[in-house]
């Protein structure tokens, strides 16, 4: 079984806090972190969790307690810690109070190169604060109506804060398995009032490729997915010779059959003379493994790929490797994609690789990314409306970059439907972040048999020829997808919302109106006609990474990324740029301006 993660859901807008200057180009009512930080060329460099910035940023948060919001009755713990190049450091925290878990108590602390006090960036505006931390519900009771909620097996009773939606309420965590409500009989998290027994949120853990309402349209019309498969052209040999230093285990490169890439080189490693296994020691040792048709809880409960010749599948269903070679080769361009642009190392940024588990389940017409197992799940299609697994190259790079998200800003949905169906702007980011950054991936990898483009799953084999597109969402019928922002957005569901901050990167980085680029006609429209001309993938690009890793929260909305890119295009190229000035166009051609933010929650 799926042993489900915590994914607490936010309600609110986050706040960004600052002490310095604020920030030019219609910015209204928002501080900068700084107003002397030096324009970078390239994306910032980063260190993992240095004790030097997590203490002086600790001691700050409770210095500055009135714009941190942190109590003397609060903990913070560390979760990420980024070092600039010209050493301004961000200090990520989640928060204890009286000792129990805040939901919805993250926040960003910004401090200069000499380790001054400079900002914070948080989820809530209001102080948490709970008068006991003794429950009139039993922790019994809370997992007997936990396991009646999500119709499954209930673990423990977890005491939380919930300070989600300018609550703060004693709440029961619980962590329900086998939830006949999640597809594939997969988890999720209900978090009940501890007074009252109140459902407060009942959510999904896994995060899925496909919503439940696209699943419920596609099989309603009775459509079924042709997808599009690379041919067998000629791959490198394989190495016979391991690589590197003698003695095994050691590195050597093979050649996978993939269904949609054709062939491709793989690293792989040599366990004896003749014996590989499907393991990338070059990667953090990222690996993909057979789930077995089963519903596993556990990446160490898969079978190896193994092979005695160090070639590994055959292009068709008739070989259970050549699910795992897509899915390799997916995961290590999405890892080679992170690395290469942006230095980090790995999904969390912690040097280890990623995993992979295809043959997820029986029928299961998905692919997943699960923080709790570190890994992608792949299911082998339903029969029905899905032939062959979800392992195409831009649905890997889409569901790992719900990982990075997952360990830097966690992005939450404001709430969750009983089907699954998740709506709100946060989450609506969170999909978008995943589709900026898998079409990014396709571009880094440059294959021929996957040509890079703006449009997201268009090798799934839809009819409409993609799933969902950058340059004009609203082409995306099957989800209802928007291209400009409105008050809808508060609620709309987050695949069809995300169209807002997809469409504003494509616009910051290739502009509005008609372009070829690669073959793929583009016409990207803007909400009152405006020109925008576009800076370059690369900057745009570097910008949206920034601005995720040190200035968005859970609870990030599109006026807050407005404000986060426009901060992040400031310390990386300077307020006067050209590509500051871009970033605030590319919002307001998609209606997201200073003027009409938001003044409260929604």
């Amino acid at each position: 079984m799926r042993r489900p993660h915590i994914r607490g859901h936010r309600l609110a807008v986050a706040v960004a806090v600052t002490t310095a200057a604020t920030l030019t180009a219609g910015v209204a009512g928002t501080a900068s972190a700084s107003s002397t930080a030096s324009p970078v060329a390239a994306p910032s460099a980063s260190t993992h969790a240095p004790q030097k910035a997590v203490d002086a940023a600790r001691t700050a948060a409770f210095a500055h307690a009135q714009a941190t919001g942190v109590g003397k009755k609060d903990t913070l713990k560390a979760t990420d810690t980024l070092v600039d190049p010209d050493g301004r450091q961000h200090v990520r925290f989640v928060r204890t109070h009286r000792g129990l878990p805040v939901l919805g108590g993250d926040l960003v602390v910004h401090l200069t190169a000499d380790s001054a006090y400079e900002g914070v960036t948080r989820a809530y505006r209001h102080r948490v604060d709970v008068p006991d931390t003794d429950p009139k519900l039993s922790a019994g009771e809370a997992r007997t109506k936990a396991a009646a909620v999500a119709k499954g097996h209930a673990g423990e009773a977890e005491l939380v804060v919930d300070a989600r939606a300018d609550r703060t309420t004693l709440a029961y965590r619980v962590e329900v398995a086998d939830s006949r409500t999640a597809e594939a009989g997969g988890a999720r998290t209900v978090i009940l009032d501890a007074a009252s027994g109140a459902v407060l949120s009942n959510a999904p853990v896994d995060d899925s490729f496909l919503s439940p309402a696209v699943q419920a349209k596609l099989r309603a019309r009775g459509e079924r997915l042709n997808p599009s498969t690379g041919s067998l052209t000629p791959a490198p040999a394989a190495t016979t010779e391991a690589a590197g230093t003698a003695g095994f285990p050691s590195a050597a490169t093979g050649s996978g059959a993939s269904f949609f890439v054709g062939k491709v080189p793989l690293s792989t490693t040599r366990t004896a003379q003749k014996s590989f296994t499907l393991k990338d020691s070059t990667r953090g040792n990222t690996e993909t493994r057979d789930a077995g048709d089963k519903e596993l809880g556990k990446f160490s409960d898969g079978k190896a790929f193994t092979s005695a010749t160090n070639r590994w599948g055959n292009g068709t269903t008739s070989s259970r490797a050549t699910a795992a070679v897509d899915a390799q080769y997916g995961v290590t361009s999405t890892l080679d994609f992170y690395k290469k642009t942006f230095g980090r190392k790995g999904i969390k940024n912690d040097g280890r690789g990623a995993r992979a588990l295809v043959h997820f389940g029986k029928k299961v017409g998905n692919a997943y990314w699960s923080s709790d197992c570190g890994c992608m799940l792949y299911g082998d299609g339903d029969g029905r409306t899905f032939a062959k697994p979800l392992v195409v190259l831009d649905v890997t790079g889409h569901e790992l970059t719900h990982g990075v998200v997952d360990a830097t800003a966690n992005l939450q949905p404001t709430r969750v439907d009983e089907e699954g169906n998740q709506f709100g702007e946060p989450g609506a980011l969170n999909e978008s972040l995943a589709d900026i950054f898998g079409s990014a991936v396709e571009f880094s990898t440059n294959n021929p048999k996957n040509p890079p483009n703006y449009l997201m799953g268009e090798k799934l084999g839809l009819s409409q020829k993609f799933l969902r597109r950058l340059d004009k969402p609203s082409l995306d019928k099957l989800e209802g997808t928007v291209d400009y922002w409105s008050k809808a957005s508060y609620d709309t569901e987050v695949h069809a919302g995300s169209g807002v901050s997809s469409h504003a990167f494509y616009l910051l980085a290739e502009g509005s109106g008609k372009k070829t680029i690669g073959g793929v006609a583009y016409n990207s429209p803007t909400y009152k006609g405006t020109k925008v001309t576009g800076i370059g993938r690369s900057k745009a690009t570097a910008i949206f990474y920034r601005a995720l890793t040190r200035y968005m929260v859970s609870t990030t909305d599109f006026h807050d990324a407005r404000n986060a890119t426009l901060r992040a295009a400031k310390d990386l190229y300077g307020a006067t740029s050209t590509a500051y000035k871009t970033v605030d166009k590319a919002w307001a051609a998609v209606n997201v301006t200073a003027a009409n933010a938001p003044a409260g929650n929604h």
